[in-house]
């Protein structure tokens, strides 16, 4: 069973070295035999700030299959919350783990980024520390944005057909590229690295272990690279303080003396309308911690092996700690996989609250009650109504509520068959809440295409963190938005 914790916002594992590269073995086993693609990332507190401003990084992590504590902020922030983990597992210690396990199991290395001429040294280091090693491909592509990458890069990657992609592109660029890409490669995992690659091939050194071991790695690099690292280090260290202390207040207030209920199955198991189906339903009452939350996790997880959708009651559940949000989120990205979905359901004001400050209110699918998780299940099984209709001239194209790769995709289709027979559209941003940077580059591509047909692209009714997300990259500049789809089409 995962454990994880919640770290502002972002699942961390409870792991140590060997288990780690047990699951990664998993992982390959696991794409080789169904093609299917896993993310891992390497959490330090860096990856935590820059979470906390960018939603697509933070609902990368959220839905990554495993996420290791890298820095020691984080061992020391799960040791205040009262659930710790057992060990620190880095990428710089992670990497030449990997690559030893992959000489004796017979696994594929393929080094992506760094500057050039490191990956290649990276990968002669690492053969010869572990003879028999294959590294499949080493590539350093010229430094660019996210989207406008040559594609030429996958293509390499794709030919070479590695079962290990490491990509050492820093946070959040290496998260995201991935995640743009993984199911277009079909590599079975992946692994944000960071600097790692620096670190094997000698371009840079690792601090002492007694620096290591008092937290004071980072120290150590920024004497190497001042100019560079001491901004973010500033930053990150006041910004992960202030919203850390603000967890750990919101956590040791919400403690109680009372002695956990366990969670219990909330019978009878309402029958959805004509679907002859059961949706199982699941009751946290009172708290639910690091004391008792493993059985509850643990029968969650049969349940949605059996039936990938699952209700969850929280009508009288009084807290949840950093661990018990974990399994939540662990069991929410277990559905989601299997094509379901968890809805969390009469959820008190006091633990919405805390979603909130973890910014886990807009992962979970919330509703108001059971009837209404019930009506969102029956909803999945009809036909998708037709994303667009017509107004004052454009062609409106509603998108999803999460534009991520495979949606991006869709909508790219969609909205190009309309282009051909009028170029004049309009992206109703509304509903969605996450959009991703293949949603990004579809709605640069639209653009164009659009142009080139004497039309326009325009965007309504973005949120907050959509519009954040469009500014990112400056496409807010290129692209008109609009507060709804009447004020776009009337401008």
């Amino acid at each position: 069973m995962r454990k994880s914790l919640i770290m502002l916002s972002v699942p961390v594992d409870d792991l140590t070295m060997d288990r780690a590269l047990n699951r990664i073995e998993e992982f390959i086993a696991s794409g080789r035999a169904g093609g299917r693609s896993h993310q891992v990332a390497t959490v330090n507190a860096d990856f935590v700030v820059n979470a906390l401003h960018d939603p697509e990084l933070r609902h990368i992590l959220q839905a990554a299959d495993m996420a290791t504590a890298d820095g020691m902020p984080l061992v020391w922030g799960a040791r205040l919350l009262g659930v710790p983990l057992t060990e620190r597992v880095t990428g710089a210690d992670m990497v030449p783990a990997i690559a030893e396990r992959a000489a004796v199991r017979g696994y594929s290395l393929y080094l992506l980024g760094a500057a050039p001429g490191v990956a290649a040294r990276a990968g002669a280091v690492l053969q010869e520390r572990y003879p028999g090693l294959t590294i499949a491909g080493v590539d350093s592509p010229p430094k660019s944005s996210i989207l406008e990458m040559d594609r030429a890069v996958l293509d390499r990657i794709k030919a070479a057909q590695p079962d290990i992609l490491l990509v050492a592109f820093g946070n959040p660029k290496q998260e995201k590229w991935i995640s743009m890409y993984a199911r277009e490669l079909g590599v079975p995992l992946s692994i944000g690295i960071g600097g790692t690659l620096d670190l094997i091939a000698g371009v840079t050194r690792r601090a002492p272990h007694w620096m290591q071991r008092i937290g004071c790695e980072w120290l150590y690099r920024m004497a190497q690279e001042p100019q560079r690292l001491w901004k973010r280090y500033v930053r990150d260290m006041l910004y992960f303080g202030y919203f850390f202390v603000g967890q750990m207040w919101t956590m040791r207030t919400g403690r109680s003396s009372a002695a956990p209920a366990p969670p219990t199955a909330a019978p009878p198991e309402p029958k959805l309308p004509d679907m002859g189906a059961e949706t199982a339903i699941l009751a946290i009452q009172g708290r639910m911690d690091v004391s008792n939350y493993a059985p509850f996790v643990q029968h969650a997880g049969q349940m949605l092996q059996t039936d990938p959708f699952l209700v969850i009651d929280m009508a009288q559940a009084e807290f949840l700690d950093s661990s018990a949000l974990g399994g939540l989120v662990t069991l929410t990205n277990q559905a989601r996989k299997a094509g379901g979905e968890l809805w969390l359901v009469h959820v008190p004001s006091t633990i919405r609250r805390i979603l909130e400050m973890l910014k886990l209110e807009l992962f979970f699918d919330i509703q108001a009650d059971v009837p209404a998780a019930l009506a969102a299940r029956q909803e999945r099984t009809r036909p998708m109504p037709e994303p667009t209709r017509h107004y004052a001239g454009w062609t409106v194209i509603k998108t999803p509520r999460m534009l991520d790769t495979a949606a991006a995709h869709t909508l790219a289709a969609t909205c190009g068959e309309h282009i051909e027979e009028s170029p004049h559209l309009i992206i109703d941003l509304e509903e969605t809440i996450l959009l991703s940077s293949t949603g990004l580059a579809v709605l640069m591509s639209l653009n164009q295409q659009s142009g080139n047909q004497g039309g326009e692209v325009r965007i309504a009714g973005c949120s907050h963190e959509v519009l954040h997300s469009l500014q990112q990259v400056g496409l807010d500049t290129v692209l008109p938005v609009f507060a709804n789809v009447q004020a776009a089409a009337t401008a």
